[in-house]
């Protein structure tokens, strides 16, 4: 194996989230052309269309960055390049607020400012945002400054997740949001709280319980990380950090309190999902 060369495959994975690249996923995946008559398909349209293309596009509102990024439903693991892309819109600047924001505190407190809502804006289009995309698309800083930003957030606002491509899908070590979801439940806070909290659904916070009371009852038949992960269909690291959890609470009286009333509704709801046999009489 070669050395790897961090800087390559930054530019290689940002050339990949492009209009052009996005095209030629399009033709490998949905026509079954090859790479390279992908590249001719896209040569051709480019000599054709582009003129008229350039000549008649309409102009981005003002304020507004327009960028590819990689869908949601994507899973981890799986390279860019092979990933479906969405072109979305988002809103760097929200004018005179904004100007004011950048001229008394300066543009590291504006960055920080806009960090949650852009990547909202994103989730809301379908797309998940990575720091590559904050740093080099949008805000042009280096990416170590937009981890500086993400870390001084996640120091001041604990409770309230960033939706980017590694918190969203179990990537990389930052806590992701369905560790903090859970661990809201185990402090006692209802679903419409943490919906509030957290900008999700109540329909997706059930869903995260759900998966961390079946991670409590496989770990009851002393299966390893490994196949928790597998039966689950989750990241091993995701599956650590529930255990991790699991042993807090049973360190901390109210966090067991909650982790057995999130059993009992757990098992309650299994029981009325649970099909009833009919009994056939001869």
């Amino acid at each position: 194996m070669g050395i790897r060369n961090p800087k390559k495959e930054i530019l290689e994975r940002l050339e990949s989230k492009t209009l052009e690249a996005q095209f030629k996923t399009e033709l490998v995946a949905g026509l079954n052309c090859s790479p390279f008559e992908a590249e001719a398909v896209l040569a051709v349209v480019k000599e054709v269309y582009f003129p008229f293309i350039t000549a008649t596009a309409g102009l981005a509102p003002p304020g507004k960055v327009t960028l590819v990024a990689v869908c949601a439903d994507e899973p981890p693991g799986k390279p860019i390049a092979q990933c479906v892309k969405r072109t979305i819109c988002l809103t760097v600047h929200q004018g005179p607020a904004d100007d004011h924001l950048l001229q008394a505190q300066g543009p590291t407190v504006f960055r920080r400012s806009r960090l949650l809502e852009l990547c909202q804006e994103a989730l809301s289009q379908g797309a998940l945002l990575t720091r590559e995309d904050l740093a080099y698309r949008i805000f042009f800083v280096a990416p170590r400054t937009i981890s500086r930003d993400l870390a001084h957030w996640r120091q001041t606002n604990p409770a309230q997740l960033i939706p980017l491509r590694s918190t969203v899908q179990d990537m990389g070590p930052v806590l992701t949001h369905r560790v903090a979801i859970v661990r809201l439940a185990l402090q006692g806070k209802t679903t419409s709280e943490i919906c509030r909290l957290t900008h999700h659904s109540a329909g997706a916070v059930s869903n995260y319980l759900a998966t961390f009371t079946r991670c409590y009852q496989l770990q009851q038949q002393r299966l390893q990380v490994s196949q928790i992960a597998f039966l689950l269909g989750r990241s091993p690291g995701l599956v650590q950090r529930y255990l991790e959890l699991i042993s807090q609470c049973r360190a901390d009286q109210t966090l067991q309190y909650h982790l057995n009333e999130l059993l009992r509704i757990g098992a309650a709801g299994e029981k009325k999902s649970r099909p009833v046999r009919q009994v056939v009489h001869d």
